[in-house]
C-alpha cells in the first residue's frame, strides 16, 4: 500500500511554483481560482500557493455533474479555471514569494442539504486578521512540526482542507490515502501512525467495527459534520488514547464551539463551549447566534439578502436551533429547516434520534416530518440496525411525549448522506416511498 506523504518543505516549493504560474497567467490578488480535483499533493500546493498570495481558491467537488459544475463555475466568475489538473500549475521552475500565512479563506459552496448552494466569501484579509486566523486554528488544535495528519474526508470541504492546510503551515506532514475505504484507512492508521485526523461519525462507525486498527498514535482525533450517537462516541473514547477525542460544532460559514473529551463526558450529547473569542446565545425562536471576531466574518457570494439575514452586528447564524446552559455548554436541537411541527408542537429531530440511538439494536437514526392532513406533519423515523420496528416503537413510547413519538419506523441498510457525512433528510421521504404521504 502506497500512501502519498506530503512534507511541508516539499509542499512549500510547489506552493511557490503554483504562485508563480498563477501570476504568469494574470491571476491577481483578490481574484478567484476555480479548481475541482481529487485530493493530491498538487491540489494542496495550488490552494496554499493561491491563498498565500491573496488569490481565493474556489474548491469544487470533482464529482459534480457537468451541468451543476457549470452553474457554480459561472456563479464564481473565476479569473482562471484550473479544472481537474492542478499539477499543470506546478510544471514550471519559477518560484514566487509567499506570505507566511494565508491571506484569504478558500471559497466553498455550502453542501445544499437544505436548498440551493451558496458561496461563502471572505475576500482578502488584512494582514493582522490573516495572522490571527491562522494562529487561532494552529493554537486551538496544537498543530506542530511533529504532526502527521491523516486526511479521511474530501478536500473540497472546508474542515478537512482547513486541517490539512494548517498542519503544513505548522511544518507537519499530511497523509493522503485517497477516497475513504475502511480497509485502506485501517491499514494507514496502523502502519503509518498518524498523530491527528479530522473525520465524521460515519468514518468512526466503520473503523470501530474492525479489530485491526491500532489507534495508539493519535494525540488528537477531531470529529464534526454530523451528530455522533452517544454509544458510538463512548466507544471511540474507550478505543483511543485518553484525552485525544475532540469534537466541534461549525459549518462551511463559521466555527462556533470546541468540545474536549472532559467536557463531553461531563455533558454527554453537548457540542462543548464557544471557541476562544466567540460568544453563543439564542434568540426568541431558539436559533443560535454566535458573536465572532473580525477575521471570521463572511458574506454569501452575490446574495446580499441572504447575507443580511445571517448577520446581526457581529453575530451570525446558520439557522441551527439549540440551547446554551448556565455553564456556557451548547446543545444542538437541529436546523430550523429540519423542525417538525406536529399538532402545533415543535419536534426537534435530534431529541427523538437520541432516544432511538440509545436502543441497543440501533446503530443510527434520522427523524423527519411528512405531511399529515390532521396534524400538519407527522414524525417518521428511519434507522440502521437490527431492532424490530414494533419493539423500537415501544421503546420510544416509554421515553417520548406523544407528539414526539415516530408514527412509523423504517429500517434501512444505510442513511443517505452528503460526502461530509450529513444525513440528507430531504431525500428520506423519496427513499422510503413517502413522497406523496
Amino acid at each position: 500500500m502506497t500512501v502519498p506523504v506530503i512534507r511541508s518543505a516539499d509542499s512549500e516549493r510547489d506552493q511557490r511554483r503554483a504562485a508563480a504560474a498563477l501570476a504568469a497567467a494574470g491571476v491577481r490578488r483578490g481574484d478567484r481560482l476555480l479548481v475541482s480535483a481529487a485530493a493530491s499533493p498538487a491540489l494542496l500546493a495550488v490552494v496554499l500557493g493561491a491563498l498565500r498570495t491573496g488569490i481565493v481558491p474556489v474548491v469544487l467537488d470533482p464529482g459534480l455533474p457537468a451541468a451543476e459544475r457549470a452553474v457554480l463555475a459561472e456563479d464564481a466568475d473565476p479569473a482562471l479555471d484550473a479544472g481537474d489538473d492542478p499539477a499543470a500549475l506546478l510544471s514550471g521552475t519559477d518560484e514566487a514569494e509567499l506570505a507566511d500565512v494565508p491571506l484569504a479563506r478558500p471559497m466553498h459552496y455550502t453542501s445544499g442539504t437544505t436548498g440551493r448552494r451558496k458561496g461563502v466569501w471572505s475576500g482578502v484579509l488584512a494582514d493582522d486578521d490573516a495572522r490571527a486566523l491562522a494562529a487561532e486554528e494552529i493554537e486551538l488544535w496544537g498543530f506542530a512540526a511533529a504532526d502527521r495528519h491523516l486526511v479521511l474526508s474530501p478536500l473540497h470541504h472546508s474542515a478537512p482542507l482547513r486541517f490539512a492546510i494548517h498542519t503544513l503551515l505548522a511544518g507537519g506532514e499530511v497523509l493522503l490515502p485517497g477516497p475513504f475505504d475502511v480497509e485502506r484507512a485501517a491499514r494507514t492508521i496502523t502502519e503509518l501512525r498518524p498523530t491527528t485526523t479530522f473525520c465524521v461519525p460515519t468514518h468512526l462507525q466503520r473503523l470501530l467495527a474492525r479489530d485491526d486498527v491500532d489507534w495508539t498514535s493519535f494525540r488528537r482525533l477531531v470529529h464534526a459534520g454530523a451528530p455522533c450517537p452517544e454509544p458510538l462516541k463512548r466507544a471511540v473514547l474507550a478505543a483511543l488514547p485518553e484525552g485525544s477525542v475532540w469534537e466541534f460544532y461549525g459549518s462551511t460559514e463559521a466555527q462556533f464551539t470546541v468540545c474536549s473529551p472532559e467536557d463531553w463526558l461531563a455533558h454527554p450529547g453537548s457540542v462543548g463551549r464557544a471557541r476562544p473569542g466567540r460568544r453563543l446565545e439564542t434568540d426568541e425562536r431558539g436559533q443560535l447566534w454566535c458573536a465572532v471576531p473580525r477575521w471570521a466574518r463572511f458574506e454569501y457570494w452575490r446574495a446580499p439578502e441572504k447575507t443580511a439575514a445571517a448577520w446581526r452586528g457581529d453575530r451570525v447564524t446558520v439557522g441551527d436551533l439549540g440551547r446554551v446552559d448556565d455553564d456556557g455548554v451548547v446543545w444542538l436541537d437541529g436546523r430550523r429547516e429540519d423542525l417538525v411541527i406536529s399538532g402545533g408542537v415543535n419536534v426537534y429531530p435530534a431529541e427523538v434520534e437520541a432516544v432511538l440511538d440509545a436502543h441497543p439494536g440501533v446503530v443510527e437514526s434520522a427523524v423527519f416530518g411528512v405531511p399529515d392532513p390532521d396534524w400538519g406533519q407527522r414524525v417518521v423515523g428511519a434507522y440502521v440496525g437490527d431492532a424490530d420496528p414494533a419493539e423500537l416503537a415501544g421503546w420510544a413510547r416509554e421515553r417520548l411525549a406523544a407528539a414526539k413519538r415516530p408514527k412509523a419506523l423504517h429500517p434501512v441498510p444505510e442513511l443517505p448522506r452528503t460526502s461530509t457525512g450529513k444525513v440528507r433528510r430531504l431525500d428520506l421521504p423519496g427513499v422510503l416511498g413517502l413522497d406523496g404521504a
